[in-house]
C-alpha cells in the first residue's frame, strides 16, 4: 500500500495520476484479484482506490486520511456521468444520541472535505475494464451544508421519538437513512416509541443519488 499523502495536494495528485486507468491495471499494480462483479464484493473498489491512495482508516469511525482531514468517496456512474446509487456515508447512531448535535457529528466531519472519484460503473462493462474518472475535492458550501443539517436533524429527530421503523427511504431531501446490513438477520438495539429498547437493522446515512449528481453538475462544469 502506499504511504499516506501528508497534504490535501498530494493525495489530490495521487488520484489524478490514476485518472484514466482501468481496475484491472490498478488491481494488477497492488497485487489484488478482479472479482467478476461486485455484487458480493461490494467494497472491493473502495479497497482497491484505499490501496493506491494511502488510506489507512479502513472501518474506523473517522475520515479515511484522518491526518488531512479528507474523506474518499466514489461515486459509480453511468454512461451519460450521472450516480447509478446513493452513496453510504457512515453508520447512523440509533442509542446514546442525547446532546449529539449537527456541528458536533460523525456525518458532518466525514462530509467536511471529501475526495469525490468517480468510476465506470454499468454493469455491462467487465469489472476489470471499468475506468477511473477526474477527482474532485469538495466542501459544502452554505446552502448545500444547510440542506444536510435539515435532513440530518429532521431523521434524528424521528431516531429520538423511538420511530425508526418508520423512517422510509423517501424521509429527507438530500440525505436518507436506510438498513445497513449484509442480512436481516444482524440486528442493533434502537429505541421503541415508548422508550423501551427494540431490536432492529442496522442504518445508515446515504447522500441520495440527486445530491451527488448536482455536485458532480455544479463542480466539473
Amino acid at each position: 500500500m502506499n504511504p499516506t499523502p501528508t497534504s490535501e495536494a498530494e493525495l489530490l495528485q495521487r488520484a489524478r495520476d490514476i485518472a484514466g486507468l482501468t481496475f484491472g491495471e490498478l488491481a494488477a499494480q497492488a497485487g489484488m484479484n478482479v472479482p467478476e462483479n461486485l455484487k458480493r464484493d461490494k467494497g472491493w473498489v473502495g479497497q482497491l482506490l484505499e490501496w493506491h491512495l494511502g488510506a489507512k482508516a479502513g472501518s474506523k469511525p473517522v475520515q479515511d486520511f484522518p491526518e488531512i482531514g479528507v474523506e474518499l468517496k466514489s461515486i459509480p456512474i453511468s454512461y451519460t456521468g450521472k450516480p447509478l446509487e446513493s452513496t453510504f456515508v457512515c453508520v447512523a447512531p440509533l442509542t446514546g444520541i442525547q446532546g449529539v448535535t449537527w456541528e458536533t457529528s460523525h456525518i458532518r466531519n466525514k462530509l467536511s472535505r471529501v475526495l469525490w472519484l468517480p468510476v465506470e460503473g454499468e454493469r455491462e462493462i467487465p469489472v476489470a475494464e471499468r475506468h477511473v474518472g477526474s477527482p474532485l475535492i469538495w466542501s459544502p458550501s452554505a446552502e448545500e451544508e444547510t440542506m444536510l443539517k435539515n435532513d440530518w436533524e429532521e431523521l434524528m429527530e424521528l431516531i429520538t421519538l423511538g420511530q425508526v421503523n418508520q423512517i422510509t427511504a423517501h424521509t429527507g431531501e438530500v440525505l436518507q437513512i436506510r438498513p445497513k446490513a449484509a442480512n436481516s438477520r444482524v440486528k442493533t438495539e434502537a429505541y421503541g416509541t415508548s422508550g423501551q429498547r427494540i431490536r432492529t437493522l442496522p442504518r445508515g446515512f446515504y447522500l441520495r443519488a440527486r445530491f451527488t449528481a448536482y455536485l458532480l453538475e455544479q463542480y466539473f462544469a
